[in-house]
C-alpha cells in the first residue's frame, strides 16, 4: 500500500485517489457542502485554508492545505515507484 502525504502528516491510500481538483468553483463548492451533509467530507486542513480536494473511490472528499499540483506530483512520484518495483 503507498500512502500519499496530503499535508500536516496526514495520509492516504494512493490507489484509493480518483481526482484531485481545486475547491475554487461553484460546482466543487456545492459538492463539498453536500458532502457535509452526508458525512462524507474529511478535513484534513489542521484549520488552514482547504487548496485541494481529493476524490475518494468510495465517495468521500478529503480537504487538504496543499496545491493541487503538490498533491498531482506526489501521488505520481508514489506510482512511479511501485510501476519500477514491479
Amino acid at each position: 500500500m503507498n500512502l500519499v502525504n496530503i499535508g500536516y502528516g496526514n495520509m492516504v491510500s494512493a490507489q484509493r485517489i480518483l481526482a484531485i481538483v481545486s475547491p475554487e468553483s461553484a460546482p466543487i463548492r456545492r459538492m463539498i457542502q453536500d458532502g457535509r451533509d452526508d458525512h462524507k467530507v474529511i478535513d484534513a486542513t489542521c484549520g488552514r485554508r482547504t487548496r485541494a480536494v481529493v476524490l475518494l473511490d468510495t465517495g468521500h472528499m478529503i480537504l487538504s492545505p496543499l496545491q493541487t499540483e503538490t498533491l498531482s506530483q506526489r501521488t505520481e512520484d508514489k506510482t512511479q515507484k511501485t510501476a519500477e518495483a514491479d
